[in-house]
């Protein structure tokens, strides 16, 4: 449940969470990108207990994407357990992030039509934008989430947006970089049970099988 607090005279934050998780598509994006990360997600917290992005609904299933709040704990993070991550802090004020809740909670109330915008992935690879209705990539998401909520970074389409961008755009901080499960504020008893990196599996083995 998203916390709903009011203050708008206090400073507030949200984060963005980059990662590369190994997976036979991120390592394809990698390959033409260069990026160090090719995953973005919007977190509301630092514990990162609130996180949504655009991607797989299932982790075994690539293909079946669309708008999902995201586990660090299980899913496609658990599958791969070496995934590499960075937290970026943006400051903002408490009614921006007022307004970023309720983007979010009308991401979810209409979750069941959105779907992922596999076509505007290479829109952003010729540089040209090929928004569809209903349909975003990570980056894409987050930029126009935080666009709707006044936060507008670029002078682009959100459609244009990618990973790489927050990591270098001098308004967000470095919280962590490392791998997703050495961040210390993650819950050790959740961390507890997840299954050590498997070195010799891929995702085309997987499949595979």
């Amino acid at each position: 449940m998203i916390d709903n607090s009011r203050d708008n005279n206090s400073e507030s934050s949200i984060y963005v969470l980059l990662t590369d998780t190994g997976t036979l598509f991120t390592t394809l994006i990698k390959s033409i990108t260069a990026a160090p990360y090719n995953h973005a997600s919007l977190a509301l917290d630092e514990e990162l207990s609130e996180v949504f992005s655009f991607g797989r609904k299932e982790p075994k299933k690539p293909w079946a994407g669309g708008f999902v709040k995201e586990d660090v704990y299980e899913g496609t993070f658990r599958q791969y357990p070496g995934t590499r991550c960075v937290l970026l802090r943006l400051r903002i004020s408490r009614q921006e992030r007022d307004a970023a809740l309720r983007t979010i909670l009308s991401f979810q109330k209409k979750r069941q039509v959105y779907r992922y915008n596999l076509i505007g992935l290479l829109g952003v690879l010729m540089n040209f934008d090929m928004e569809t209705k209903n349909a975003y990539f990570c980056s894409q998401f987050v930029s126009e989430a935080l666009r709707r909520s006044g936060l507008s970074l670029w002078d682009r389409p959100s459609a244009l947006v990618t990973p790489n961008d927050f990591l270098h755009h001098p308004a967000f901080e470095t919280v962590y970089e490392g791998l997703l499960y050495d961040y210390p504020l993650l819950k050790r008893e959740r961390l507890s049970c997840i299954p050590e990196q498997k070195e010799s599996s891929t995702e085309w083995e997987e499949q595979a099988v």
